[in-house]
């Protein structure tokens, strides 16, 4: 199998699903949009496949944006950055982490954000109402190894080298700048955890500036591929998208639900992908395969 760097541990990657993703998304287009990055997993995987000439990473949340930019720019300064901080940890793991922490929270140091990921919970970032970084550390692990996190900090450079932008903005500031030959892969916040309360992202997406900005792209003509919402045994999270943006829905089928098996239950995650419109065209147009088996149509 296809060996595909995983630098930056991050709570709801796609690593597991990158290859349903891209089965899904257009070959034809010049360059691949991201522009809810996190990291990166379907670039990554695109990447490993040289399946677009172009890249465009991008994250509103800015530290994490400046990890790409050093990973595609200066990998050498954010390997070094980070073996300083996860050696510096080593006589008191979690003084040590408390006190990145409250670093990362003033300078907001690329190297710093990378170390916290990799030492707290679930690799899940959560925010303050003051906006600030307050995620506990797993007690139990001291993250990545400086030698594996160079590994696959060098492997994910020598793929986007030279090909890739990296961007710190909002979703709408990226998509603007998307066009009919591009190709825009969407994983936003989902609908469970857009909410006042919920600190899970640095900046939550409404349904309905999503919904506008989806509207946006088909009048464009641009292909895209959304990941939103999905199912847990027999419950289903969040509202339906629209019909009139036509979209498809294919379910991505994501395992066994370990929060489910520890409360001994049985239920497997389903996620939901949406195939815009005019992503189905270029999929029939350059030969990308959609199973029809997996299809739930949401309009004619």
């Amino acid at each position: 199998m296809l060996r595909v760097p995983h630098p930056i541990p991050y709570q709801g990657s796609k690593r597991r699903l990158a290859v349903q993703i891209l089965a899904l998304l257009p070959r034809g287009g010049s360059r691949l949009i991201e522009p809810f990055a996190g990291s990166a997993a379907v670039t990554l995987a695109a990447a490993a496949r040289r399946s677009y000439a172009q890249y465009l990473i991008a994250d509103a949340l800015t530290p994490l944006a400046g990890v790409w930019s050093l990973i595609v720019s200066e990998p050498e300064a954010l390997v070094v950055g980070y073996e300083r901080l996860w050696r510096d940890q080593l006589n008191d793991p979690r003084d040590a982490y408390d006190q990145v922490r409250t670093e990362f929270n003033k300078t907001h140091d690329p190297a710093a954000l990378l170390y916290l990921l990799a030492r707290c919970v679930k690799a899940s970032v959560r925010f303050n109402s003051e906006g600030q970084f307050n995620q506990s550390p797993d007690n139990r692990r001291l993250g990545m190894r400086p030698s594996t996190l160079r590994s696959e900090v060098m492997a994910a450079h020598a793929l986007l080298r030279g090909c890739t932008e990296v961007r710190a903005a909002v979703f709408q500031e990226t998509l603007a700048c998307a066009r009919s030959h591009d190709v825009v892969y969407l994983d936003p916040p989902y609908q469970g955890v857009s909410g006042a309360r919920d600190r899970r992202y640095v900046q939550g997406v409404s349904l309905r500036d999503l919904t506008a900005e989806l509207h946006r792209l088909n009048e464009r003509q641009v292909p895209f591929v959304l990941s939103y919402d999905g199912t847990r045994g027999d419950k289903t999270y969040g509202q339906d998208l629209p019909a009139d943006l036509r979209l498809l829905r294919v379910p991505a089928f994501w395992g066994r639900s370990a929060q489910a098996t520890l409360s001994g239950r049985d239920e497997t995650t389903v996620e939901s992908l949406y195939v815009s419109p005019y992503a189905r065209l270029a999929a029939t147009e350059f030969g990308t395969i959609i199973k029809p088996s997996r299809q739930m149509a949401l309009s004619a």
